[in-house]
């Protein structure tokens, strides 16, 4: 029997969506453990044992310091620990951020842009439709053509970017908006990958519908579940390990 790769759920104080990371990445084959921000900042030498790392998302520090801003510092401020996270991601290990864990991923420069607070200065709760870009060099949406379904809850979502069209480019636009833009993110951009492809970060919530039960009309179509990143995501740590 096949060994299921490892995959480290990253949660900080506040994070609420760890748990249902973990699950996401245990139906889609991986044995998820969950990890504190400060306990990796102790045993850096945990993220070298792992084949995926989900940075989960959820109010981290109730958002008060800034959205991701702290779980950031946290994740940063060791040099120990950022030079295995930056090994991480260069040994091409996949490794997911959502919501405040993409904040997170873009105030540690291990993806482009930044975030910034909703347009029109709401907090936004909502199920939105996201589709993947085809161009995209993600290996987290490769092979994905339906919209996913999935909710949002985000004060500060909005997606910028100096070059959109040059992002999309070169292929490092992973998610657009399909349903209508919650927030003003720039190009309806939903979600971003690095340039090599392995690294995603997405403001809604794709852990929050891994099955079709939690959809809000019930019974949704299985190509619309949130689990088929995960299942990508899974299956490239599984090709890594």
């Amino acid at each position: 029997m096949t060994a299921r790769p490892t995959a480290l759920v990253v949660a900080g104080p506040g994070t609420n969506r760890d748990r249902d990371l973990a699950l996401a990445l245990e139906l889609a084959g991986a044995d998820a453990k969950i990890v504190l921000t400060s306990e990796l900042a102790a045993r850096p030498g945990l993220l070298a044992r792992a084949a995926l790392v989900g940075i989960a998302g959820g109010f981290s520090y109730g958002d008060a310091l800034g959205a991701g801003r702290m779980m950031a510092l946290d994740l940063t401020a060791g040099s120990a620990l950022a030079e295995a996270l930056t090994a991480f991601v260069a040994s091409g290990k996949p490794m997911i951020g959502i919501c405040n864990g993409f904040q997170v991923l873009t105030r540690t420069k291990l993806l482009p842009g930044a975030l910034g607070h909703n347009a029109h200065g709401r907090f936004e709760c909502r199920w939105v439709q996201i589709e993947p870009d085809t161009a995209s060099n993600s290996i987290w949406t490769a092979g994905l053509t339906d919209a996913i379904h999935c909710p949002i809850a985000h004060g500060e979502g909005r997606y910028v970017h100096p070059d959109p069209a040059g992002l999309a480019a070169d292929g490092q636009v992973a998610l657009r908006y399909r349903s209508t833009n919650p927030n003003g993110s720039v190009a309806d951009i939903a979600g971003v990958t690095n340039a090599a492809g392995n690294v995603l970060g997405l403001m809604p919530h794709p852990e929050n519908h891994i099955v079709a039960r939690q959809h809000p009309l019930g019974g949704a179509d299985p190509a619309n579940l949130g689990l088929q990143l995960f299942r990508n995501g899974v299956r490239a740590a599984a090709e890594c390990s």
